[in-house]
């Protein structure tokens, strides 16, 4: 039976190429992109439990690990690509802002997609989001020597609907109305991959143009910044004594930035040219996100597989007259 989570990655880059090559089809699709966001939350929700939120608030350190690498890594990681790779000022006031930014919601998504806590990652981008209402303008500061003015009540409302509110719905759900995660639960992978994949091919057909008009050298450091902050989030996570699980987690909700609201605050403040970091990355990050969720559940599954094998190889071997006395 075809499994759209079971091939995620390689739909993630199919239906990103076809967007990117005929994007007027989804350019109208724009509005679509938070109820869908909403689904996927919701679907999330529906395999979380109240336990769940207790054991991670009760162990704050992985959220304290990943909201401070999210801060302390992340435009620091920035700033020097864009001093290495000679990047122009406002493209490096764009990379800058991408890396000041908190953990976006595509971290939640790939996490529950990686069989990863996903409760751990929610808590942590809702605190990396409350944090970052003071913490983002003073990093663009620091780094870039420039001042933006943070929407504080748009970020809070936006984090509410489409995280905390759907989440929460699918949470009770699966309290009050049990059989309804019960009967979906199987499903549930699937109807969230498949969101997710017209989620990537919008976000693509919206930021065509501004893909084509990007340079290799910052569409490098875009790259780059990604991936170096998916690595050193869970290698440091790892060095910190955090499980594998917790780690990985980390991992994505540190790599994975909330570039729109980097894209919103470019245009705002500085211009088209230094909205296009956040514009590649909105991209990028998804689909490096969807390869490396793959990955770790394909790693997961194949653990699984073999202590499942080497258990029944064990049973397969014991003699009850060998231990006769």
């Amino acid at each position: 039976m075809f499994s759209i989570s079971r091939f995620f990655p390689f739909l993630a880059l199919a239906v990103s190429a076809l967007a990117w090559y005929q994007p007027q089809p989804l350019l109208g699709w724009k509005d679509a992109i938070v109820p869908l966001l909403m689904v996927i939350m919701f679907c999330m929700g529906l395999t979380l439990r109240l336990a769940d939120f207790r054991r991670v608030l009760n162990k704050p350190k992985p959220i304290a690990t990943g909201v401070m690498l999210q801060f302390l890594l992340m435009p620091l990681i920035a700033w020097a690509l864009a001093m290495l790779l000679g990047l122009s000022q406002q493209l490096t006031i764009g990379l800058i802002l991408v890396g000041a930014c908190a953990g976006g919601t595509a971290s939640n998504v790939m996490t529950y997609l990686a069989g990863g806590d996903v409760a751990l990652s929610v808590s942590m981008t809702l605190m990396s989001t409350l944090w970052s209402v003071v913490i983002t303008p003073y990093l663009v500061w620091f780094y870039a020597g420039a001042e933006i003015v943070v929407d504080i009540q748009a970020m809070i409302f936006s984090i509410a609907k489409i995280v905390i509110l759907p989440v929460a719905l699918g949470l009770f759900a699966n309290h009050y109305v049990p059989q309804l995660g019960k009967h979906l639960n199987s499903y549930l992978p699937d109807l969230a991959s498949g969101a997710i994949l017209i989620v990537v091919a919008i976000i693509v057909a919206l930021n065509a143009d501004e893909i084509a008009t990007l340079g290799s050298t910052a569409a490098l450091a875009v790259i780059l910044h990604n991936l170096l902050g998916l690595a050193g989030g869970y290698l440091i996570a790892r060095w910190n004594g955090h499980t594998e699980v917790e780690a990985r987690t980390i991992a994505l909700e540190v790599g994975m930035q909330n570039s729109g609201l980097g894209v919103a605050l470019a245009l705002k403040f500085y211009g088209p040219l230094a909205a296009l970091p956040g514009a590649l990355f909105s991209v990028w990050h998804n689909i490096s996100g969807s390869l490396l969720a793959a990955f770790w559940k394909w790693q997961t599954q194949r653990r699984i597989r073999q202590l499942q094998h080497a258990k029944t190889a064990q049973v397969q071997s014991y003699s009850p007259d060998q231990h006769q006395p």
